[in-house]
């Protein structure tokens, strides 16, 4: 028995930073969503792959050990390190071999296995909604339009311990593993879902047809797959390669893993005076045309962001460098941001909402206000947060 793979991370239509991140190094795959602000969820997807690969190739402990420990690693560092505080991440990772798949879970990204024409899940989602559906309060078809579907009533590293759900799956010739985050699933109906793994042969092409599909859909979310082909064993075949985690934007990975880029150190001739000063007058002739370009274009930038705890509209791009913002504020509501972020529309708002123009920003504005106000109403009368 041996296991192909196939992988693709993207950063979607929506979103500006791609936070989630995959790991391929056989016979261990996983799959993380992180979230948690500017940066903070790409910091928090990296790490607790990071710490389960290193942990996985020292040999120390089972995948559920390994995943507890990514969280002590992950809220560690969200204690100690301000700029990413309040970070967590999902995490769905199995561990494949002759006797099947080992999997470990936290969070609302997924497992599924695909046999004999019927695709099954393997995970079950910690979401609010789930929860709901459990409880009878809501029916499925209710939960997948509902406007709190992604709130996350598990992570890794929001709190010092996590419980990690463990399955053993075993696993034929012919099965298909899939792994992905919920921006796949958010997008994509499960018979879509199914329809893709099995119109398409190879794994690769599986993967890459999957997050086409949700793009598609509107692509409102990270996407990440992982394909996973249990084929009959063949000597001649090439082994799979190992992989390390990645969370690069719109990245296919043709041989199901990503390699580190090597590090060059490339020395510089030596120039004569007079090429240094005509090389460096060319290059501040430069500098000025860019720096007018740059505040050009910059002026034709609208985001909604967060100012002084309240939603703000911000003219410019929701960057800074050296301590040099590239936006200023226009505008300043009474709008509290945190309540607006805890909306899972608005998550992203201490990362900016981007708009093409002013009016524009005001209408996301004003859509905030409505939302917010409905919230609070629905908390008022005992109705969902």
């Amino acid at each position: 028995m041996r296991f192909d793979v196939g992988v693709v991370t993207d950063i979607g239509q929506v979103r500006e930073r791609n936070e989630d991140s995959f790991l391929v190094d056989p016979p261990l795959y996983a799959v993380a969503d992180g979230m948690g602000g500017h940066r903070g969820g790409a910091v928090a997807s990296e790490l607790a792959l990071e710490t389960v690969e290193a942990l996985a190739r020292a040999g120390k402990g089972r995948l559920a050990e390994q995943v507890r420990e990514a969280n002590r690693a992950v809220f560690e560092r969200s204690m100690h390190d301000r700029a990413v505080s309040g970070m967590g991440t999902t995490l769905t990772a199995a561990v494949v071999d002759e006797e099947g798949a080992h999997l470990a879970h936290v969070g609302d990204s997924r497992a599924y296995l695909l046999r004999a024409g019927a695709l099954r899940q393997l995970t079950e989602d910690h979401t609010l909604v789930n929860r709901m559906v459990k409880a009878g309060e809501i029916s499925p078809q209710e939960a997948e339009v509902h406007p709190h579907r992604n709130v996350v009533t598990r992570a890794l590293g929001t709190e010092p311990d996590v419980q990690v759900d463990e399955d053993d799956v075993p696993l034929l010739e012919g099965d298909r593993l899939l792994l992905c985050s919920d921006g796949l699933t958010n997008m994509v109906t499960e018979e879509q879902i199914q329809a893709i793994l099995e119109s398409t042969p190879a794994p690769q092409d599986a993967a890459t047809r999957l997050v086409r599909a949700a793009n598609r859909a509107g692509g409102i979310d990270n996407i990440t797959v992982i394909v996973l082909d249990v084929r009959e064993d063949d000597a001649d075949a090439p082994p799979t390669t190992a992989g390390g985690p990645g969370s690069a934007d719109a990245e296919p990975a043709g041989s199901g893993h990503r390699q580190p880029a090597a590090r060059r150190r490339r020395r510089i001739a030596p120039a004569t005076a007079r090429r240094w000063i005509v090389g460096g007058a060319i290059a501040l002739i430069a500098l000025i045309a860019l720096v007018v370009v740059g505040r050009s274009y910059l002026d034709r930038q609208w985001y909604v962001g967060e100012s002084n705890g309240s939603v703000a509209i911000f003219r410019g791009i929701p960057a800074e460098l050296g301590g040099l913002r590239f936006s200023r504020v226009q505008v300043e509501t009474d709008i509290p941001a945190e309540e607006a972020a805890a909306l899972p529309l608005y998550a992203t708002l201490a990362d900016g909402i981007t708009a093409n123009d002013r009016e524009e920003a005001q209408q996301i504005v004003d859509q905030i206000r409505q939302d917010v106000d409905a919230a609070r109403a629905a908390a008022t009368s005992g109705g969902s947060p």
